[in-house]
C-alpha cells in the first residue's frame, strides 16, 4: 500500500450520512429567510444562531443578564416584531436568527487554514470559504487547528451546531493519522486504555492499522471528545511523531470520496434530516423545500 494516501474506513454507525453529488441546494436556489422567527422563545432564537445552548441561555435569562426593550426578560419571553433585546448589556440583532432552513456543509480543510473569522497573524480562514448566507452565519462544527487537513462540518444552525459539539454527546470523531516509527501492541493498548494528560485522562475508542511500508504507518483513531490537539497529544505522549493527520467522519457525516482540497459539499434535506434526528432534534420542514424543486440540484465544487 501506498503509505502517502490513507484508507479510508467506514465503520458501521446508525445513521450514517454518506454524502452523494448532485443534490442538495444552490446559493441561487435556496428558499429565502422566513419571517416565521417571530414570538419565538429568546433561548431558541438566540440559539439558533450559535450564541449558546438553549439551558445556557435560560441560565442567562435567569441571571438577568437578558432584556427585552428596557425590561428584564423571563423564562417564557417571546420576541416580537420590533422588539429591541439585550444580552449583558450589549444590543442583538435578532432578526437575522429568523426561523430559516438548516444548511450544511462538509468542506475539505486543507493544511495552512485557521477556524476562525479573524487571525491576528492573517493567517487564511476556513470562513472565506464558505458560500454568503443573506441571514445569519455559518458555525463551525468544532474546530481543526491549522496543520490538520479534513472534514470540517458548518451550519447556520447554532443548536445543531451546540448539540454536536456538546460534550454530553460523546460524538465520535475518526482521524487518518500517518506516524513516524513502529507501534508496538503494548502501544496501541496503552493508547486504547487511556493516558493521563495535563487537561485529564483520555483515550482512543478505536485504533486499526490501515498501511503503510517503512517508517511511515497510517491508522484510524477515533476520539469521543473534542479537547485541542488531542490525537496529536495522544501520540506524543508515547513517544510517536504525527506526520499527518486528516479528519475523515465526525459522528454521522463522512468526508466524501472525491471532494477534493478546500471543496464544499452542501448536504441534501434528507442527509439534513438524518443528522438532525441524530442529535434529537426535529427534522426540517419541506414547506419551503417543495416550493424550491424545479432546477434542484447539488452543490459540490
Amino acid at each position: 500500500m501506498n503509505a502517502g494516501k490513507p484508507t479510508t474506513t467506514n465503520p458501521k454507525r446508525p445513521k450514517a450520512v454518506s454524502p452523494q453529488p448532485n443534490a442538495g441546494f444552490t446559493d441561487e436556489q435556496l428558499p429565502a429567510a422566513s419571517a416565521n422567527g417571530e414570538h419565538e422563545r429568546i433561548q431558541k432564537v438566540l440559539a439558533r444562531g450559535g450564541l449558546g445552548s438553549r439551558r445556557e441561555i435560560e441560565g442567562w435569562i435567569t441571571e438577568g443578564r437578558v432584556k427585552i426593550n428596557g425590561s428584564t426578560a423571563k423564562l417564557g419571553d417571546r420576541l416580537s416584531p420590533g422588539d429591541l433585546l439585550y444580552l449583558n448589556g450589549r444590543p442583538v440583532i435578532w432578526e437575522k436568527f429568523a426561523l430559516q432552513p438548516t444548511r450544511v456543509l462538509v468542506y475539505h480543510k486543507p493544511v495552512g487554514q485557521v477556524v476562525s473569522r479573524k487571525d491576528p497573524q492573517g493567517r487564511p480562514s476556513v470562513f472565506s470559504r464558505m458560500p454568503k448566507l443573506l441571514v445569519g452565519r455559518w458555525i463551525s462544527v468544532g474546530r481543526l487547528d491549522i496543520n490538520t487537513s479534513g472534514l470540517l462540518l458548518l451550519t447556520n444552525n447554532g443548536e445543531l451546531a451546540n448539540r454536536l459539539m456538546h460534550p454530553a454527546s460523546t460524538i465520535d470523531r475518526e482521524y487518518a493519522v500517518r506516524v513516524l516509527g513502529d507501534v508496538s501492541d503494548a502501544v496501541i493498548q496503552q493508547l486504547k486504555e487511556g493516558i493521563e494528560l495535563e487537561d485529564g485522562k483520555a483515550n482512543f475508542s478505536d485504533i486499526k492499522h490501515t498501511g503503510g511500508e517503512g517508517a511511515n504507518k497510517w491508522y484510524h483513531v477515533t476520539v469521543l471528545e473534542g479537547r485541542n490537539r488531542l490525537v496529536r497529544r495522544l501520540w506524543e505522549a508515547v513517544g510517536v511523531t504525527v506526520s499527518r493527520l486528516m479528519r475523515v467522519r465526525y459522528g454521522p457525516a463522512f468526508l466524501p470520496e472525491g471532494l477534493r482540497v478546500q471543496g464544499i459539499y452542501e448536504m441534501t434535506p434528507k442527509e439534513i434530516d438524518l443528522i438532525l434526528e441524530y442529535v434529537g432534534l426535529p427534522k426540517q420542514s419541506t414547506q419551503h423545500v417543495n416550493e424550491n424543486k424545479s432546477g434542484r440540484g447539488g452543490r459540490r465544487s
